[in-house]
């Protein structure tokens, strides 16, 4: 199972051919896509996003959220702030949402790197 960040999500829905979406595409197609509850927020939060896109986007299985997220979430996003690196709080989320679950994380964001060091795990894939 992986996830998508916004940023692989919007260059996917508008046609961008890359490592990412490829890799986007080939586990629609297999049904291994799971999508953090944040980035289908951002994803709906566009106004111009066509109502059958968002209809498709909102059917897909979320990654549940597990009890502690928050404090979890909380201690990863210190960590990362602690070593001088930028971490927002829905990067955060997105990151421990996808940690908790075992799912790797398809993002064009490097500030995603912030959480890979900081939680010592490789599930985070940047392109």
């Amino acid at each position: 199972m992986i996830a998508a960040d916004t940023n692989t999500w919007i260059a996917y829905l508008q046609g961008d051919r890359a490592a990412d979406t490829e890799l986007l595409d080939r586990a629609l197609m297999d049904r291994q896509v799971l999508m953090p509850p944040i980035v289908l927020t951002e994803l709906l939060s566009d106004p111009k996003l066509p109502s059958n896109v968002a209809k498709y986007l909102a059917e897909l299985p979320l990654i549940e959220l597990t009890l502690g997220l928050w404090e979890r979430a909380g201690a990863l996003r210190a960590k990362a702030l602690a070593k001088g690196r930028k971490a927002r709080l829905g990067d955060a989320l997105i990151a421990q949402s996808c940690l908790d679950r075992d799912v790797r994380l398809l993002t064009r964001d490097k500030d995603f790197r912030a959480f890979v060091q900081a939680s010592s795990s490789d599930l985070l894939i940047s392109f």
